[in-house]
Order: C-alpha cells, then structure tokens, then sequence
C-alpha cells in the first residue's frame, strides 16, 4: 500500500495551529502535549515532559544530531515575483540540490518555470545558476542542480544572510536557535528534524535516570516539501560503530528501540542488514518506506505532528 498526499491531506483549523514557538509564549519546550498509540490500541493523552513514564529501562531512543542550516534566501523570479531558494543537500561546496519557491500571501509555493542556465541573484552580490533537473535513476525529484557562485565562504555566508526555512503556520520568522534540538551538534539539516525539539535537559537527566539509552545517528535532512507525491529525497546518513553495537544489543535483549523522529527511522531501517543487524555506515539513503513496508530494527516511533 503507497499513501499518497491526497489520502492523508487535511486542513488544520486555524485556531488549532500553533503560530510561534513555545518559548515565545514562555512554556518550556518539554510542556508540548504527547499522543501514546499503543498496540492494544489505547490512546493516552499527557505532555512530552511525561515521556519517562511511558517507557522501560534500558529502551533506547535513537536520537539525530543534525543541526538546522539557516537554507533559505531571498531571490526575485521573472515578472518581478519574490521567491526564495532553499539549498537541499550539498553535492559539493558550491554545487547544491536546490528547490525555487514563490511567495504568494505569506507563504510559498513551488516554482516550476526554471529553465537550465537560469541566473538568480542572491544577496550581496552573489548568484546561483541551474546546472539542470535533479534525477534519480530517471525520476525527476522536482529539485535543481545549482551552483552558487558567492561573495565569500559557505559557512559564514550561510550564517549571514541564510534564514530559517519557514514553517507554514508561524507568524512570522524567528532566529536559527528555534530551530535546533538539544541534541543539534552536526549542522547540515535544511530543515529541523523536529522530533527531537521538545527534549531539554531536565528531561534527558530523568530520561537516564530511569535507564534510558541514548544511541545518536546522523541524517541530514533535505527540504520536506514533497507536494506531489514523489518519493523522498536521498539523504547523506552516518551510524558509527559504538550506537550500532548499542541498539543491537537492545534487540538481543528484548529491549525497545525507538526512533525520535523519521530521520531516525530512515537512517536505521537503511543500515539494517538480512540478518537484522544495524552495521556501522556512511553514506546516502534512498530508503523509501511505504505501507507495506516491515520494520528491521525500529519498535517504536516518537514524531512531531506533521
């Protein structure tokens, strides 16, 4: 079975949408409320600050220590229209997977009239130019090959004039920092892998405290805006030896492994071998999981709301 968008699209009332962060609103990112599905099929509703309570000692929670890139910029499109580029994944220093936006009424859309050779002017006089269409094994993922020609080195180009990539129901822009978890060590992310965001450091200590394990991974995320159907985006992953040793352990033992968040999901079911063992990996993963697929090594899932 293959969802597709239009199966699970829905329009989320207006007042139910959260407008800005819940620092803004001076609540601790562990005060967001947490949804228990079960197998027996209870629901229990509480907060994530109540994660403890809902797990065992020696469970594993396989966390992502990807950092979010300040990935958008401000680019004016043919016809005078404002758009934004948001770089995806790095194919080198100065070539990128890029995705062109149009701003309509607060928020963007994607812009299908590229062409190859297409110049954009970024800011300080700096540009990006299409290369061509992003393909895999002739698919086409709606993204460009881009080289960035800048006034200066990535890094510190990024950290200044780079912003966000804005989420959809926030009022406005905020700050990089909203956009990292607690566990945000390896920047790379165009966009947050937000499953871990409403981790803080109290709830870690009761977390191990109650002899949870913390096993880290890395998948740096692409842009998320997969808005007809087509199959997720490669993504650059790496599992080092110690947290495979840790979560195939856990599954020797009859011990949880539970994944916060996709990118955790992707990285682990990607590294699984036919034995069912998590190896050691660099690399990147095309996994594309769908309805029917069967999980190797994740029993559990702790997600944002998407």
């Amino acid at each position: 079975m293959i969802l597709t968008t239009d199966t699970i699209r829905f329009r989320l009332p207006d007042q139910l949408a959260c407008p800005e962060p819940t620092e803004q609103r001076n609540i601790s990112r562990d005060a967001v409320r947490l949804l228990i599905s079960r197998d027996s099929g209870k629901i229990v509703h509480s907060h994530f600050r109540n994660l403890p309570e809902y797990l065992s000692p020696n469970d594993v929670l396989v966390i992502n220590t990807s950092a979010t890139l300040p990935s958008a910029f401000p680019i004016e499109l043919p016809g005078e229209k404002k758009g934004m580029v948001h770089l995806s994944t790095p194919i080198s220093d100065r070539e990128w997977l890029v995705e062109i936006r149009e701003i309509r009424d607060d928020r963007t859309i994607r812009w299908t009239e590229g062409k190859k050779e297409m110049v954009f002017q970024l800011p300080a006089n700096s540009f990006l130019k299409l290369k061509g269409k992003f393909y895999r094994d002739r698919e086409l993922l709606h993204l460009w090959v881009g080289a960035l020609e800048l006034s200066e080195n990535m890094q510190s180009y990024m950290a200044r004039y780079g912003r966000p990539i804005k989420y959809v129901n926030l009022s406005k822009s905020y700050p990089i920092d909203f956009y990292q978890t607690f566990f945000s060590f390896h920047p790379g992310s165009a966009e947050m892998p937000s499953a871990g965001r409403g981790f803080t450091k109290s709830l870690v200590n009761k977390l191990m405290q109650k002899g949870i394990i913390f096993a880290p991974i890395l998948l740096h995320t692409g842009v998320s805006s997969l808005e007809e159907n087509e199959p997720p985006y490669p993504e650059y992953f790496e599992i080092d030896p110690i947290s495979a040793a840790i979560i195939n352990k856990a599954k020797r033992d009859g011990n949880r492994v539970i994944a916060v968040g996709t990118t955790a999901v992707r990285a682990l079911e990607s590294a699984t071998d036919e034995m069912g063992n998590v190896i050691s990996y660099k690399g990147n993963s095309n996994l594309y999981i769908t309805g029917d697929y069967s999980m190797k090594t994740v029993d559990g899932l702790l997600t944002g709301f998407h």
